[in-house]
């Protein structure tokens, strides 16, 4: 993830100035120890299969991430140039830390691991992705996900 010192002008500007949106709910802060959560993930690095299309520039849009998806068929779509792609082409698990996860389910440190994962294009206005954020939330929610990793890039 590039830091915001690091990135060049008129970029960095544009992206300290963006407004966030505002949710009236609260936090889901209490629950079952972790070794009884479902566990899912959600990605800024605009994750593709192989063969599906980009995201487009901008996007605020949401897609799915198989579990069951072989992580050599797994793209990196994002079109930053500020950030360091070296370490996700050495391990998918850097932005998408799937096989992690079903380490510590095995190891009964987390209690499962979802089906179904998200991606979206980091570096987007935040008010493109409220409706993506409403959907993601809602379908962990049908899913009992109960814990969620963040996977920025």
């Amino acid at each position: 993830m590039a830091r915001l010192e690091d990135i060049p002008e008129p970029t960095r500007t544009a992206v300290a100035n963006i407004p966030c949106p505002a949710f009236e709910t609260t936090p889901f802060v209490s629950g079952p120890p972790l070794s009884k959560r479902r566990v899912a993930i959600v990605s800024s690095a605009a994750l593709i299969q192989r063969g599906d299309a980009p995201f487009p520039v901008g996007s605020g849009e949401c897609r799915p991430l198989q579990r069951s998806w072989d992580s050599n068929d797994i793209l990196v779509s994002h079109v930053s140039i500020n950030f360091d792609r070296a370490g996700y082409q050495r391990d998918i698990d850097v932005v998408y830390p799937i096989e992690r996860l079903k380490h510590l389910a095995i190891d009964g440190l987390i209690g499962s691991v979802a089906n179904t994962h998200y991606t979206v294009m980091g570096s987007t206005d935040p008010a493109a992705m409220v409706e993506s954020a409403d959907f993601i939330a809602a379908a962990f929610k049908a899913d009992h996900v109960d814990a969620v990793v963040l996977a920025p890039v």
